[in-house]
């Protein structure tokens, strides 16, 4: 099993440095969330062969964030995952359960994890949008597509519905301060938990310096 990992990890690594991506889905992120999901996975009794898998592979197809066909992205991922692990002579019994959780681990396809491994992918990509890594993921994308940190007239949202595409701060109310309470696993609600009151404390402090 150890020599398969590690020539698994060769394989995905040879394969992800020309799949591109944004800024906060770059190799840097699937390496976190690779180590998120070891962790969790031996946290939870869940099988490496499959969480590893679908964790390496799981934004091997890019589609950018303002695209209508973002909600298909992880569907694309898991095609695109299965090929490359049939061409790798990946236990061909494995490759649906690997497709499910590369699908079930997307915020915007909505898709119910059904497996533990599938829980344990959607919960180690998830951390990543928490806490440090995901502060400054989601800074750098709002830089990246040009939106600003937030907007003056309310920018905590307190008089408004928050909108994803107004400001930085927006997405943080519409999705990341959420996260929290949608971990499938006990280990993974632990660990958001904290990374949640990470990004409290950092919007309590702009706060405080905003006046």
């Amino acid at each position: 099993m150890p020599d398969r990992l590690a020539e698994l990890e060769r394989q995905c690594l040879g394969e992800l440095a020309q799949a591109g991506g944004d800024a906060a889905h770059d190799l840097g992120h699937i390496r976190r969330v690779v180590a998120n999901a070891r962790r969790l996975a031996a946290a939870e009794g869940a099988r490496l062969e499959v969480v590893l898998a679908a964790a390496w592979l799981h934004d091997c197809v890019s589609v950018p964030k303002d695209s209508p066909r973002r909600p298909e992205a992880s569907r694309l991922a898991a095609a695109q995952a299965v090929a490359w692990l049939r061409g790798w002579g990946w236990p061909p019994e494995l490759l649906p359960e690997i497709a499910h959780a590369i699908e079930a681990h997307s915020f915007s396809a909505g898709v119910r994890p059904r497996t533990l491994e599938a829980k344990v992918v959607q919960d180690a990509d998830r951390l990543d949008a928490l806490g440090a890594a995901g502060l400054a993921r989601c800074l750098m994308l709002s830089g990246e597509t040009g939106r600003p940190l937030y907007r003056a007239d309310d920018p905590f949202c307190a008089r408004r519905p928050p909108d994803d595409g107004a400001a930085a701060v927006d997405h943080f109310y519409t999705k990341l301060l959420r996260l929290e309470d949608l971990m499938q696993t006990a280990s993974g609600r632990r660990e958001a938990h904290e990374r949640t009151e990470f990004l409290r404390a950092f919007l309590a402090q702009l706060r405080r310096e905003m006046g």
